[in-house]
């Protein structure tokens, strides 16, 4: 990792040792990410590589209460023994008695935390027509699940732990054990780890955040226009929207932060009034591959034309998921002078390169950025909230991004020149 990136993150990388930082990480994750309640379930997903963070925040759960923590472990090398070995009709199942459960855990209360880090390249070398029918199945099975999250029903977060596959592919020109710890290394100081004290600068971070979504908030822009090379897109935002952005409380009291790291400020669109052309700034790791150089054009709301350098197959199949992948469920604002961008590292994973700059998402809209806050399935439809199988972060902003707030009126307001705020 860059030094200055050290700077800019904290002093203390350099005095404490790697099992004091991943002991923060696991205590962060519960009482920042989720702000765990006395007695309430944590259901968590993490891959069999990540077992010894998964231990750790599990130690950390009971500490602040929870009353039981359950682990859904995966393991890499068995899905790719699906990919290369199960009969072909089985690309289109998903474990739905499991999602169910997961479901079930939710609507009686339980937290969810996912420890991500897969490796983005994973899938790369398989049929994509399977590893598209196979998220297809899965995200139809996970959906009763999705919605309580995406609707804010529970409390949830997302945290990152370091892999060898992971660490090969951000940093492919060092020793597997120098990839590993600079990915570490860029895990901790991306998460405020570093800091002196990391729930408190925490608590810093989400302040200056809820200032920035507070003016947007004030502001009622009717639509974002983004320009920069190869981009000029307008992205209407949907009636009676509302700015989130670090923590925020979920519908059961609890206030969280559903990830960590966060940058961004975040709302809904509305799904019909998007235009114009967009180009990815940088690459985007789904399912596996690793999809470069994103262009698309956007007309009456709907992809029309889109292509890619790398991956165009597997981005073909992704927006032909259901008639919502084609279309926004989410546009977020990030400074490119954010932590994340400066330390100059492509993490390959959404839940970090999202935050290192400003982006939009194809598929579900959040229900949640909204005034109202209980508004029917009709309501947010009607609204232009959008609905999809999928929901799929890329980025688009850059130092040489602008973008402005059109109000009401059509008139426009600078938001951000040269990748940054101006207000």
């Amino acid at each position: 990792m860059r030094q200055d990136t050290m700077n800019d993150m904290g002093t203390h990388a350099t005095t404490l040792g790697f099992e004091a930082r991943l002991d923060r990480l696991a205590e962060l994750a519960v009482r920042v990410g989720l702000n765990l309640a006395p007695r309430q379930e944590v259901v968590m997903t993490a891959s069999v590589e990540s077992i010894d963070l998964a231990r750790r925040i599990t130690e950390q759960a009971y500490k602040a209460g929870a009353s039981l923590v359950t682990t859904l472990f995966s393991d890499e090398q068995a899905t790719l023994a699906r990919y290369r070995l199960a009969r072909d009709e089985a690309f289109d199942t998903a474990p739905g008695w499991l999602f169910d459960g997961m479901a079930a855990a939710f609507r009686n209360g339980a937290a969810r935390l996912a420890i991500v880090g897969e490796d983005p390249a994973l899938l790369a070398a398989e049929d994509p027509d399977k590893v598209a029918r196979a998220n297809r199945a899965r995200s139809a099975a996970y959906r009763p699940a999705l919605e309580l999250i995406t609707a804010s029903a529970i409390n949830w977060s997302l945290v990152a732990g370091a892999t060898p596959a992971w660490a090969a592919a951000v940093f492919p020109d060092e020793p597997p054990e120098v990839a590993l710890a600079k990915l570490w290394d860029a895990i901790f100081a991306a998460s405020r780890i570093d800091a002196p004290d990391p729930v408190a600068a925490w608590a810093e971070h989400n302040a200056a955040l809820r200032a920035r979504r507070d003016m947007l908030n004030a502001r009622r822009y009717a639509a974002l226009h983004f320009r920069g090379p190869g981009t000029d897109l307008r992205v209407g935002l949907a009636q009676g929207h509302a700015w989130m952005g670090g923590a925020s409380p979920a519908k059961n009291g609890i206030t969280g932060n559903p990830n960590i790291p966060t940058e961004e400020v975040f709302t809904t669109p509305d799904a019909r009034m998007t235009e114009g052309t967009v180009t990815a700034t940088k690459p985007l790791s789904y399912q596996g591959t690793l999809i470069r150089d994103i262009r698309v054009r956007f007309a009456g709301g709907r992809i029309v034309e889109a292509s890619a350098a790398t991956g165009s197959a597997v981005l073909d199949r992704m927006i032909g998921t259901d008639e919502g992948a084609r279309m926004l469920g989410e546009v977020a604002l990030v400074p490119a002078s954010n932590p994340i961008a400066r330390s100059g590292v492509l993490f390959l994973n959404t839940l970090f390169d999202e935050n290192a700059a400003s982006h939009i998402a194809l598929g579900q809209a959040y229900s949640k950025c909204f005034v109202e806050d209980d508004l029917t399935a009709e309501q947010l439809a009607a609204r232009g909230a959008n609905t999809s199988l999928i929901h799929v972060d890329w980025m688009i902003g850059s130092p040489e991004t602008e973008v402005d707030g059109i109000d009401a009126d059509g008139r426009a307001e600078p938001l951000m020149r040269g990748g940054e705020w101006v207000k």
